[in-house]
């Protein structure tokens, strides 16, 4: 057994949690001032989002030195102090680690520029013109072509993400050798692990047009894990979009000597039209949800393990997502906790989620942050769709949702900052705040708390086998979860309608482990649903 296997992990965005003096942006001494908040939440870890010396083209995932620390975060001693404070609560600091790319300031890059014949010049992809145009027809995740021309040397390099974001040459073993020095730094510090950002890109082969998953990817994974923390007892989970359940195995099979675990998105493009960007919509279906969730709940089996999450920096807020963020707003929050929470695998919280803070709509991209929505809004723009409709899609979908300053308290600012906040505060933080949820113990926060230590204190919360329970209408997710001699039936209703059931083979449990609504008993004889109610008993 690990330490993370029982563990759950808090995703914390630095820029956005706590501001320590009043600049605005989120720092490491407010995350260590919010400790105490953390440890009594429960959580064993913080997934920490980039905290490295970065211009913030990209919020931080462009990195121009990775020994040092973003001067608006702090310094390195900070870090030190972080990891030390964090220790004595017994939370461990998981860094995220961005080396698919760099920044364009990094000293590499900088180095790669100058000439063809720069000792760095192979630390990156470059190519000559085709035809007088691009190499080929890659693209960019942040729209148009992933090649820059640059007029100096007369030769493309490529990016996947902004131009600001050239990728490395994972082929150069040299890049790999600095990459392994690097993170040694990090274990040789004390961190418990990384986060690895769209690790499933480092293997690309850019001239075939591979990007995910190149022929090399799995074998550069074990020289990395033998190089670096394959000697140290930590966490490391990969950033995959392109995983299925059998690739996934690949990644984070413990006889392979890769990954602890790998972040998959299936479930994460279910309101996405199938062959479109993200941008384009249709309605979730709870089946197809199911289905997902249950795949990946058996099809790892012994050969891998699962990463657990409905947020993160990039993704909206699940609860404006998938839930109801004004009528049942509790109520459907916590039951997208209970879900998951009771599923198997690693569970993440996004920081905020434990409170239900929710998406917040803007009417013009004057008041949107994000390269990634402003970029799709200009070309989009360009190619005829109405304002309208693209500010409908950021909001529905954009990054911003879920970087909006963290809400504490109902004062101006909601507690983040004395100064400016570099993004705009939800208005709902007077109502919907940490403050309110600690003084309400049937908050959301205590449901989140009571989940966590359901995990610890139960073996079969992390081991329990899981079971799908099929004869139900589609709104209704329900599973089980059996460990030797015990059975948990978890049920979610997936909506505002009421719903009933009708399972005589449950018969009735008084034994209700958790519920989002006032329950002492289950009748599974005749069982009405309420909107969004959800629960966990033993049968």
């Amino acid at each position: 057994m690990k330490w993370w296997q029982t563990a759950v992990i808090y995703q914390v965005y630095p820029r956005s949690f706590q501001d320590s003096d009043g600049d605005g942006v989120g720092d490491l001494k407010g995350i260590i001032e919010r400790l105490g908040y953390l440890e009594q939440l429960g959580i064993t870890a913080i997934w920490l989002s980039p905290v490295y010396q970065s211009p913030n083209d990209d919020n931080g995932y462009d990195i121009s030195d990775y020994q040092a620390i973003m001067t608006e975060f702090g310094t390195m001693d900070d870090m030190d102090e972080l990891i030390k404070q964090a220790k004595v609560r017994n939370i461990k600091i998981i860094m995220d680690l961005v080396v698919n790319h760099t920044s364009d300031e990094h000293k590499w890059f900088i180095e790669s520029s100058k000439s063809k014949d720069n000792p760095y010049r192979d630390y990156y992809v470059w190519r000559d013109p085709v035809n007088g145009e691009a190499p080929n027809s890659l693209r960019s995740t942040f729209s148009g072509s992933a090649w820059q021309y640059d007029e100096a040397s007369g030769q493309y390099f490529l990016h996947l993400f902004s131009k600001r974001q050239p990728d490395l040459n994972w082929e150069n073993e040299k890049v790999r050798q600095e990459v392994w020095d690097m993170m040694n730094f990090w274990l040789d510090k004390g961190v418990g692990g990384f986060r690895m950002d769209v690790i499933d890109l480092v293997g690309k082969i850019p001239d075939e047009e591979i990007t995910g998953n190149g022929p090399k990817l799995h074998e550069y994974l074990q020289d990395m894990h033998r190089e670096t923390f394959g000697k140290h007892d930590v966490l490391t989970v990969g950033e995959t979009w392109g995983a299925t359940p059998e690739i996934a195995k690949l990644y984070s099979d413990p006889k392979r000597n890769e990954l602890s675990m790998v972040f998959q998105f299936e479930h994460v493009s279910l309101d996405q039209i199938e062959g479109r960007e993200k941008w384009d919509l249709k309605p979730l279906q709870v089946s197809e949800l199911k289905n997902i969730l249950g795949k990946w709940q058996t099809a790892l089996g012994n050969e891998g393990w699962n990463s657990l999450f409905w947020n993160n920096h990039d993704l909206p807020r699940i609860v404006s997502r998938w839930g109801n963020d004004s009528t049942y707003h509790a109520e459907s929050a916590k039951m997208f906790a209970i879900l998951l929470h009771l599923m198997k695998g690693t569970p993440y919280i996004y920081q905020g989620e434990e409170i239900g803070m929710t998406n917040y709509p803007v009417s013009d991209i004057s008041e949107i942050n994000d390269i990634e929505s402003v970029n799709m809004y200009h070309e989009r723009l360009a190619n005829g769709y109405t304002k309208e409709e693209i500010l409908a899609s950021i909001n529905v979908k954009g990054r911003d949702n879920a970087r909006t300053p963290m809400q504490w308290d109902d004062t101006e600012n909601s507690g983040f900052t004395t100064g400016i906040p570099w993004l705009h505060v939800n208005p709902n933080s007077r109502e919907i705040n940490v403050a309110a949820n600690l003084e309400n113990p049937n908050s959301i926060f205590f449901c989140y708390q009571k989940l966590i230590k359901l995990r610890k204190e139960n073996p079969i919360v992390v081991w329990g086998d899981y079971e799908l329970v099929t004869d139900v209408p589609e709104q209704v997710f329900m599973y089980l979860r059996r460990y030797e001699d015990q059975t948990w039936v978890v049920v979610a209703n997936f909506g505002e309608e009421k719903v009933s059931l009708e399972l005589p083979d449950f018969g009735q449990s008084d034994d209700v482990i958790i519920s989002n609504y006032e329950r002492s008993s289950v009748n599974f004889n005749q069982l009405a649903l309420n909107p969004y109610e959800a629960f966990a008993v033993k049968v």
